[in-house]
């Protein structure tokens, strides 16, 4: 069963707050972007902010940000359970992974929608929890859903054939009804869903997405 995460792409604690209460008892987990003006011409809410919201939910951080490792400990709270990091401004994946899962979480690594797959360390790529395919350019929401992505989401799924432990495979971006069937047939787990899924009944909307995934 494909996995719908609702994703929050937001610079107002106001709003996140607001939209991380419209998912409980909804969902068990949602997506929090960082975004830091560095690695894309867009800024988010801090993750230290964050700390102190009181939810059962389980956050993940995307970062997409200069740099991964200098955000961890910013991210970690009571409600962090996977912090995945754009690998395209990462020096190391290898230290990137130690650290996260040094601080007793799971850990991903992401690439951007012109990133082959060839990039992600393969030392490292059978350690991971997770591995996020943007199937968008990293960095803004509201955008279409790129091709690109499904030959990718394919690659990753042959990697993992082989693996005792795999990793899911997470589809970000450009998600819609018409797509999410082929995103799952490529391979995907799990995809993220910014504030179309946040449009009218958020239930309802994934009830909608789940069926679409099996049409």
């Amino acid at each position: 069963m494909v996995k719908i995460i609702p994703a929050i792409l937001t610079n107002n604690l106001d709003e996140l707050r607001e939209m991380i209460s419209k998912t409980e008892g909804i969902v068990d987990r949602v997506q929090i972007d960082i975004i830091d003006g560095k690695f894309a011409d867009n800024i988010t809410i801090d993750p230290s902010l964050i700390r102190d919201i009181d939810t059962d939910l389980k956050f993940d951080f995307h970062l997409m940000v200069d740099e991964p490792i200098n955000w961890v400990e910013k991210c970690i709270s009571i409600s962090t359970d996977r912090i995945i990091g754009q690998i395209e401004m990462m020096k190391n994946q290898v230290k990137f992974v130690e650290k996260v899962t040094e601080a007793g979480l799971k850990v991903g690594l992401a690439i951007d929608i012109d990133t082959p797959v060839k990039k992600l360390d393969p030392v490292i790529l059978t350690n991971l929890d997770a591995v996020l395919v943007m199937s968008v350019p990293a960095g803004f929401g509201g955008q279409k859903f790129d091709q690109k992505a499904l030959d990718k989401i394919n690659k990753l799924d042959e990697i993992r054939a082989r693996d005792d432990t795999p990793f899911a495979i997470c589809d970000d971006g450009g998600i819609t009804f018409d797509n999410i069937d082929d995103a799952r047939i490529s391979g995907v787990d799990e995809v993220s869903i910014g504030r179309r899924l946040f449009k009218g009944s958020l239930g309802n909307n994934i009830r909608k997405y789940t069926k679409a995934a099996y049409k």
